[in-house]
């Protein structure tokens, strides 16, 4: 893997996290999966950037924080960028299905390709894509940690109510 401008990892309640940024912005979070990080082989190399975000994330876990304002810096196609942002717009504690968060963004109709742009989130948490669920408030999958079990458990962090 290509080394990040900057990187810095954190433990948390579903695993351990690790945040890549450039200058300007957070460009990925990572959730441990069967114990591994994407760039577990590559040193930290914290910036102030990404230390507030460490703090945000403590915040959140903790109870403390319902909101990220940590700048971003998200490579995406224009489509996954609407998205992206329709869902940043989602507050905490609430949910929408994949076919409101398609009309939110102008897109009706167009629920398997908004459910691509949520797997695709390169932030999941600080941009809240657990916060999607089918219309009959159903999990259909999550594509960060551990998956389901991943979500499950930020849906009840954040009491969203959701069936299994």
């Amino acid at each position: 893997m290509t080394a990040t401008p900057f990187l810095i990892r954190t433990t948390s309640p579903i695993g351990r996290l690790e945040l890549t940024a450039s200058e300007t912005g957070v460009t990925s979070l990572s959730i441990e999966c069967a114990g591994a990080l994407p760039h577990d082989s590559d040193s930290e190399r914290p910036n102030a950037l990404l230390d507030d975000a460490v703090v945000q994330l403590a915040e959140y876990f903790a109870g403390h924080r319902t909101e990220f304002t940590v700048p971003l810096d998200v490579t995406g196609t224009p489509f996954q960028r609407d998205i992206w942002h329709q869902l940043s717009l989602v507050p905490w504690g609430e949910a929408l299905s994949y076919g409101e968060l398609g009309v939110a963004a102008g897109r009706p109709g167009s629920g398997r390709a908004v459910g691509g742009a949520v797997g695709a989130n390169p932030v999941p948490i600080l941009v809240g894509c657990h916060r999607v669920l089918a219309s009959n408030r159903r999990l259909t999958g999550y594509s960060a940690g551990n998956g389901l079990p991943t979500k499950i458990w930020l849906l009840g962090h954040e009491r969203i109510e959701h069936h299994v």
